[in-house]
């Protein structure tokens, strides 16, 4: 017998019909007709090769194979409808449920220890996993659910993917707190003239500031390339090095680090950050309760100039 041959509204026929103890009453109970009960009933006699009732007066008795069946049987649909029921609700206090984050490591610092300090207050048993995600592939896992919701930047994905906008940041420039130019202003020339740490996944390519400087003509020297914010702002804490990075992660590395902010001194587009769902979740509780404290941790953030 293959399980993924049947049909689940077999065996609700079969419960209904060794409950009520006939095809009338189920038929009543299930709000078919007599001949659709009857159908089915027959589909579950192939099946099993059994006969399962036996008309006994007005009655239909349950063989011995159907009274093995009948607790397994009650034992998944009860597990099933509370499944269902479950899927439409969502109690943050008594849930344990798994939230997948997609997020880069660059947001992790900002979103994650708020995000952790609301959902110890409000759901003690939910886990969060916060993974990196492939763009390429975002909204393949978006839909098939192994991302719960995600935060990046503007990515171009089909109309099955929802989005809103979190918060804008600006580029800005760290230096180490004794650093030669850490009293600032910092010009142009000045910036060039440093040696510069890059934080990328990618292992070659211009970031927004050098598309801008090549536009310019003109160029940086890059010294180190290295794949994490936090390693690079180590690196600028302990050397020369300076590194140009979004303003909300050096607020938030300084209080590890302590090193210095500077305005980057050309003008560049602000990075919007975008909380990404799918369509399939959109009103789905458990996913608009994660959306609503993402949500609240940038609600009236700015960030100036």
């Amino acid at each position: 017998m293959h399980i993924e041959r049947m049909d689940l509204n077999l065996f609700v026929v079969f419960e209904a019909i060794y409950t009520e103890g006939g095809i009338t009453a189920a038929s009543g109970k299930l709000h078919l007709t007599q001949p659709a009960v009857s159908h089915a009933l027959g589909r579950l006699r192939d099946i099993f090769g059994d006969p399962l009732f036996e008309r006994e007066g007005r009655r239909m008795v349950p063989t011995p194979l159907a009274r093995n069946l009948i607790g397994p049987v009650r034992e998944a649909l009860r597990g099933l409808e509370i499944g269902l029921v479950e899927a439409d609700r969502f109690d943050p206090e008594s849930s344990d449920r798994l939230f997948t984050l997609g997020v880069r490591d660059v947001l992790e610092t900002t979103v994650l220890p708020p995000l952790m300090a609301q959902v110890r207050r409000e759901a003690p048993g939910v886990r969060v996993s916060a993974v990196r995600a492939d763009r390429r592939r975002l909204e393949s896992e978006l839909a098939a659910g192994s991302l719960d919701a995600a935060v990046d930047i503007w990515l171009p994905l089909s109309e099955r993917v929802c989005h809103k906008r979190l918060v804008s940041n600006r580029l800005v420039v760290l230096v180490r707190h004794n650093h030669p130019i850490a009293d600032g202003p910092m010009s142009l020339d000045t910036y060039l003239a440093q040696d510069h740490v890059v934080a990328s996944s990618r292992r070659a390519g211009p970031g927004i500031e050098d598309v801008e400087l090549s536009r310019l003509g003109l160029q940086r020297t890059i010294r180190l390339r290295c794949q994490h914010y936090f390693a690079a702002c180590r690196v600028v804490s302990e050397t020369d090095l300076v590194l140009t990075i979004p303003e909300r992660y050096a607020q938030v590395a300084n209080q590890a680090f302590g090193n210095r902010v500077l305005p980057l001194p050309m003008t560049l587009p602000q990075l919007d950050s975008y909380l990404y769902w799918h369509a399939n979740v959109d009103s789905e509780p458990a996913n608009l309760w994660l959306r609503r404290h993402l949500e609240s941790i940038f609600d009236g953030a700015t960030n100036p100039g």
